[in-house]
């Protein structure tokens, strides 16, 4: 089953391009779907995230918040535990 990563973000976001820069990375080593929201879009996300972004959920479930190495993310989609 592939995993599903969702980045929430916001135009405009050094935080947000430096998360989308470590996915991208990690798509030649592992598989996953991607779907980047634009929090500033829906009114309720905005206020639910407000400047807690970027927020990187994998399959459904909060990930990493501000910030991810590739590294850190590969170990999550494979379900290893980082120490």
């Amino acid at each position: 089953m592939e995993r599903r990563v969702v980045v929430y973000s916001r135009r405009d976001c050094c935080l947000c391009d430096e998360a989308l820069e470590q996915i991208a990375a990690a798509r030649g080593a592992a598989a996953f779907s991607l779907e980047v929201v634009d929090v500033d879009t829906d009114p309720a996300l905005a206020e639910r995230y407000g400047d807690e972004v970027p927020v990187v959920e994998i399959d459904g479930r909060k990930a990493f918040k501000y910030r991810l190495t590739t590294r850190q993310l590969l170990r999550r989609l494979s379900g290893r535990r980082l120490f």
